[in-house]
């Protein structure tokens, strides 16, 4: 038997992640791939069950804290969003699910919304709790890398504001799905392709859609290997990102939280316009942010 006191639980599209949580921190973890995006909502109590029942035992209840895709519309239960300004986490909003199996209190995170410019983020919320937990009184900007990156304005312990951009999304359907498919290469990398990239649409940004063809032309007639072309509409488009952030982060205390490829994709580029970005690990972050959850439930009359 693992002894958890309880169980952090990050929930997202594509994948389950759990971890088994004691006095000094992190006992265990599973992972699966029963992601939002594979399962109904009576499928939800099972895929969990089928990650952590081996930290279950007879007559105790193991309190659940759950964020991420699994509080959406089409999740187990919806934890309708909290508006900013505001802390990323509050333990007074949590939403208890109803479950068959006594073993388990599963109680989800509520995602943030901003109403103009409308914006909605799940999931990274508690990254942010984490991140702000691991930098104690950090005022400024954090960037969370991925398939929607993020930009948020953080001050006082709140989230003031924050922008979304598709940038991850876009290489994805880019790479695999347009005529760019053609010419791109499932390994390798150029880092002199990708510098490029980015010069080229944080210099002119109104010129993308001409230099993303580029990159099919001169695959044609140039000699442009695959590992370069790749490498080059990564930098592009997050070359785009930060051209299109740079209100955000331009002269500000940077952090960045998310995997150590994509984050230092994004530290490459930030320190090329200036900026010196810390980074945090994203499975750090939203442990910390789970934690800190944790802790204020406790505390937090019911």
């Amino acid at each position: 038997m693992i002894p958890a006191g309880w169980i952090a639980v990050d929930w997202g599209t594509t994948h389950l992640r759990a971890y088994a949580m004691g006095p000094g921190g992190v006992c265990a973890e599973e992972t699966s791939t029963d992601g939002m995006a594979t399962l109904t909502r009576d499928g939800y109590e099972p895929a969990l069950l089928r990650l952590v029942g081996a930290w279950l035992a007879p007559g105790r209840t193991l309190p659940v804290f759950a964020c991420g895709m699994v509080g959406s519309r089409q999740g187990w239960h919806e934890a309708p969003y909290r508006t900013v300004p505001c802390p990323p986490l509050d333990a007074a909003r949590l939403i208890a699910v109803p479950t068959r199996d006594s073993r388990i209190a599963v109680r989800l995170i509520p995602g943030l919304k901003q109403a103009q410019p409308a914006d909605v983020m799940r999931g990274e919320e508690t990254q942010i709790a984490g991140a702000l937990a691991l930098m104690p009184g950090f005022d400024g900007v954090l960037c969370l890398p991925g398939t929607h990156s993020k930009w948020v304005q953080v001050s006082a312990g709140e989230v003031i504001s924050f922008q979304t951009f598709m940038t991850g999304e876009l290489f994805a359907l880019l790479s695999s799905q347009s005529v760019l498919r053609h010419g791109m290469a499932a390994e390798g990398w150029d880092d002199a392709a990708f510098a490029a990239g980015l010069s080229e649409t944080l210099s002119r940004p109104e010129r993308i859609g001409a230099r993303l063809f580029a990159l099919r032309a001169e695959g044609l007639i140039a000699g442009l290997g695959a590992a370069a072309a790749k490498a080059r509409l990564s930098g592009l488009l997050i070359g785009l990102e930060l051209a299109g952030s740079r209100a955000y982060w331009l002269g500000q205390p940077i952090a960045i939280i998310g995997a150590d490829r994509l984050s230092a994709l994004y530290a490459q580029a930030l320190t090329a316009q200036g900026a010196s970005p810390r980074l945090l690990s994203a499975r750090d972050a939203v442990i910390a942010g789970l934690t800190a959850l944790r802790r204020g439930a406790m505390e937090t009359p019911r």
